[in-house]
């Protein structure tokens, strides 16, 4: 039998065919020492593959060495597809190598390249109601669930009024053991002795990095958080960070969870009446639809989708955003947010695209470094993950080859889906004057800016209207260029 090379997002059982079979680990230094990435996302990775060579005992080796190449040795391997191109071309380069076909996903690529060839448009609508035809979820025979195939009408309400947060128990706690500790020596060497640079704060783990962990987060979300995920999945609250979110993206792109198995547990709390089909519903179109359509949409675009840029966004990544630095800012969605990359490496969807992407689109910064950051600086970001959502979906890189409009939006969307504007030193209401917030403002601004490349999408066609009906829009768009207050 094979020796199987997992890489440290194919970490779960289900990435092995025999209770027996003989494993290769690796930590490459070098992939840290290339790219700057945030302290706990590199202890996670670290974490969960020495927790994984602690498991599987005698069968595993694990290497820490510069190179993976340098750790493969002669002796022949096996490796399942890997979730990048430049992994997947390092497996083709090694002679002894054997690459098998992906897993860790739902939909094969053979159908999804069927599915998408011919297509102007691939619009995760269209694949999404295909892909609950063909694995069967949510279906009654032929028919959705409820008789439809979206509820976000129902799940996208604002968070509850007066509320400081939903209430919901928290998710069971990691408890750190000794690898933990190792790892946390092992990246403190790395600082101090090879140069190798991180961002963000070190703190407790705070991610599963076992399937044992991230089963124990699925089975609490399943009963205490699924009930309520959907009316607030799309809200924020500043003291309630976590909502009803599930936290098991990490796991996922760690591999530590099949989500085949994940959605079809998730839709047996429907059918036992558990939970209800909106909410059910939202959390399947995350996974079965959303992960596994960015996942085929980075290999089906090809490598110079990364580099896509249609509104000609060229300008740099300010130190303050770079560093994860939130010391500065003024803006309370911007600065909390911020402040929670730096602390934890993660923060919800909508906070990631409505407040750190959004941000992004209005001040033109460079679609490939930010989505760069985005891969960097989260605890599940990866480059099959955040190359689709960032060039396409959040920076609309790709000229709306997977969107229909700009994920563009004023002061008054997070004034609506969140409590952080009550006290904030800028009004969402105001696009000039010392308290004109920045994304309301910075809205109009990029709309003045981009109103050529705009002007053929319907369904801008309303407010770049409006635009033409605002005397002070170039005003308000030169001051937006010289902002240095966030």
């Amino acid at each position: 039998m094979k020796r199987r090379w997992l890489f440290a997002d194919q970490l779960g059982p289900h990435f092995l065919d025999d209770v027996a079979q003989p494993v290769l680990l690796v930590i490459s230094k070098g992939v840290f020492r290339r790219r700057v990435y945030h302290r706990q996302k590199a202890h996670l990775v670290l974490s969960a593959l020495r927790h994984r060579a602690a498991e599987l005992g005698d069968r595993a080796e694990l290497v820490v060495a510069e190179r993976y190449r340098d750790a493969v040795g002669t002796e022949p391997v096996e490796v399942c597809h890997p979730t990048s191109r430049p992994a997947r071309d390092l497996v083709s380069s090694i002679g002894n190598a054997t690459l098998l076909p992906p897993r860790g996903f739902i939909t094969e690529p053979g159908d999804f390249v069927r599915w998408a060839d011919g297509r102007p448009r691939l619009l995760l609508e269209d694949y999404y109601r295909d892909a609950r035809q063909r694995h069967g979820i949510l279906m009654d025979g032929a028919e959705p669930a409820g008789g439809r195939w979206n509820f976000d009408a129902e799940n996208r309400q604002p968070p509850p009024r007066g509320a400081a947060g939903l209430g919901l128990a928290p998710p069971p706690p990691i408890a750190e053991d000794d690898i933990d500790e190792r790892v946390r020596a092992e990246l403190d060497r790395w600082e101090r002795d090879d140069g190798i640079a991180f961002v963000g704060r070190d703190g407790p783990r705070r991610f599963p990095v076992t399937a044992a962990e991230a089963e124990a987060r699925l089975a609490h979300f399943l009963e205490h958080r699924l009930p309520a995920f959907g009316p607030h999945e799309d809200a924020m609250l500043r003291d309630d960070p976590l909502m009803a979110h599930s936290l098991l993206s990490a796991s996922l792109n760690l591999g530590l969870l099949d989500p085949l198995d994940v959605v079809r547990r998730a839709e047996a709390e429907f059918r036992r009446g558990a939970a209800p089909l909106a909410g059910v519903e939202g959390f399947v179109r995350q996974i079965l639809g959303w992960r596994d359509y960015v996942w085929h949409c980075y290999w089906y675009f090809g490598p110079r989708y990364a580099h896509r840029d249609a509104l000609k966004a060229r300008r740099r990544l300010p130190a303050w955003f770079a560093d994860l630095d939130p010391d500065a800012l003024t803006s309370a969605c911007l600065r909390d947010v911020l402040t929670r990359v730096r602390d934890t490496g993660w923060v919800h969807h909508i906070q990631r695209l409505m407040v750190l992407g959004n941000l992004a689109l209005q001040r033109d910064w460079h679609p490939g470094a930010v989505a760069d950051w985005f891969a960097r600086c989260f605890v599940d970001g990866y480059p099959w993950v955040m190359t689709p959502n960032v060039i396409g979906m959040s920076q609309y890189a790709d000229g709306g080859r997977l969107v229909t409009k700009p994920y563009a939006a004023g002061g008054a969307y997070i004034n609506r889906m969140s409590d952080y504007c009550g006290g904030c030193a800028f009004d969402p209401r105001h696009r000039d004057g010392p308290d004109a917030c920045p994304y309301t403002a910075g809205y109009w601004a990029f709309l003045h800016h981009h109103r050529e490349q705009l002007a053929g999408n319907h369904r801008l066609r309303q407010p770049l209207a409006q635009l033409d009906r605002l005397d002070d829009i170039p005003a308000i768009a030169a001051a937006e260029s010289r902002r240095s207050v966030f």
